[in-house]
Order: structure tokens, then sequence, then C-alpha cells
């Protein structure tokens, strides 16, 4: 059984060491965000599919550990979760307190992601606005009045002033 918990206890270190690293990650993608730089930005997006990589390597490790822990103890495994086995080790205080300290720095860790991801997602709905916003105003831009020409029922028969083509030109 200690030799689970240190597994466990270690693969909990990993985790977290891996989830701080997709926080920092995460951090740097607000800046490239807020300075529009797209090739950052995509290497930032590699990097983090790579990071999310190790955390699902290590989250089934943990599952593993996690449920030869509930064979152990005669546990469901669904049930098991991570603050119940930290009560169960009060006899154990050293091991119960470095589980503790790995449990509260991983919610910390995921706390932090969601909300800077949060940030993220709205910075970029943002930019998105922008440029649909600026696209609205190119094509806006391109378009003439009509002429005030009208058919014999009064119905008008007006035509676009100037440029007929009212598609975006990308080579402006």
């Amino acid at each position: 059984m200690a030799s689970l918990m240190e597994n466990l206890i270690q693969v909990l270190g990993q985790e977290c060491d891996a989830y701080e690293a997709l926080l920092d990650l995460s951090q740097k993608k607000t800046q490239v965000i807020a300075s529009a730089n797209l090739e950052n930005l995509q290497k930032i997006t590699d990097d983090e599919q790579e990071a999310v990589s190790r955390i699902n390597c290590l989250e089934k490790r943990r599952a593993e550990v996690t449920a030869d822990i509930a064979n152990v103890l005669n546990r469901d495994v669904e049930t098991l979760k991570l603050s119940r086995l930290i009560e169960m080790m009060q006899s154990r205080p050293g091991e119960q307190a470095k589980l503790a300290e790995a449990h509260d720095r991983l919610q910390s860790s995921v706390r932090e992601l969601r909300r800077i991801n949060e940030q993220n997602r709205e910075l970029l709905e943002n930019a998105l606005e922008m440029v649909e916003f600026e696209m609205n105003l190119l094509q806006a831009s391109k378009a003439a009045p009509e002429t005030a020409n009208y058919t014999r029922n009064a119905y008008s028969s007006g035509v676009q002033m100037g440029a007929a083509n009212g598609n975006f030109d990308a080579k402006q």
C-alpha cells in the first residue's frame, strides 16, 4: 500500500507540474492574442497540444494507480475521490500531508487555468468581432449608391453606380 501511495503522490506531482506548464503557456497566449501575433499563437497552440497530451498520459497513470489503491482498500474506484483518500490517510500523517499538498496544488492550477482560458476565449471572440466589423466596413465602402431610375409602374430599377463587383478583393 505504501508504494501505491508513493506512486500516486509522484504521479500527482508530475500532473501538477504539467498543469503549471500549461498554465504558463496560457498566460503567454493571452499576451500573444492581445498583440495579434498569429505566428507565435500557432507555436503556443502547438505547445499546448503537447502539454495536454502529457497531461492525458499522466491522468491515465493516475487512474490506474487509483484503481489499484481502490482494490487494496476494497473500495469502489468510482466513489474513491482524492479528498476521501486524504481523509482515510489519518494514520499516516506524512503521506496525508503530501497528498493534500498535491491535491491543493492541482486544484489551484486547474482553477487558474480555467480563469485564463475564459479570458483568452473572450479576447479571441473580441478579435473575431473586430475582423468581422472591418470586413463589413470594407464591403460597405465598396458599395456605391443606386441611381434613382423608376419604371413606368413606379418600381425602382436603379442600378449601382461605380463598381459592379461587390466581392471582397484580397489583393488590396
